[in-house]
This record gives structure tokens, C-alpha cells and sequence, in this order.
């Protein structure tokens, strides 16, 4: 990266403020959670979260110290198999789900 020192800015403050809005909301990751269904919707938990960018997905377990990448969030799927009666699901995350607080 050349050094940036003595070039004039773009803007001015607020407009590059909002320049690097507008960059971070383009280029935000989507949220996910591998979910663990047991059974036929006898119980879940959420066993991983993960972040889907334009060309691939990181995920972190939510229990143990696994952490990997992979091409996009469905292959992450592959990782969380665990017999017969556990489904792991790709759940997306949608804050307007959230419980309100003091409802929980």
C-alpha cells in the first residue's frame, strides 16, 4: 500500500462517513447458525454460527475450539453429521426473531 500522507482527502468527514456505511453494508457477511435438530422436532441446539461471503463460509463451533472454512454455508452442513436421529439444519439468522428482552 503507498504511503496515503500529503494526498488530498476525497470529502469531507460526514460524506466519508457515509461512504464506508454504504461499503460495510454492501460488503457484510451473512450470519447462520448450524442448528442440531434431534429427533422429529423433539429438541435443537445450536451447535455452530457462520458467516457467508460472496465466495465462501467461515464457521466456529459453538462448543469446541472448531473453526473452518468452507465454498458456501450448505457444505459447512457435512462437519455436524451425527448418526441417524441428528439432522444438522442451516438456519439463517433474521434479528426480528429475536425475543423481546424480558420475554425470554
Amino acid at each position: 500500500m503507498p504511503d496515503p500522507s500529503g494526498r488530498t482527502p476525497l470529502c469531507g468527514e460526514p460524506e466519508f462517513a457515509a461512504l464506508l456505511k454504504n461499503m460495510v453494508a454492501d460488503d457484510a457477511p451473512r450470519l447462520f447458525a448450524v442448528v442440531l435438530e434431534y429427533g422429529e422436532r423433539v429438541d435443537a441446539h445450536v451447535a455452530a454460527w457462520g458467516l457467508a461471503f460472496a465466495d465462501h463460509a467461515e464457521v466456529v463451533s459453538a462448543e469446541s475450539k472448531l473453526w473452518m472454512s468452507s465454498r458456501d454455508p450448505e457444505k459447512a452442513l457435512r462437519a455436524f453429521r451425527c448418526g441417524r436421529h441428528i439432522r444438522a439444519r442451516l438456519v439463517w439468522f433474521n434479528p426480528d426473531a429475536a425475543t423481546p428482552p424480558g420475554e425470554g
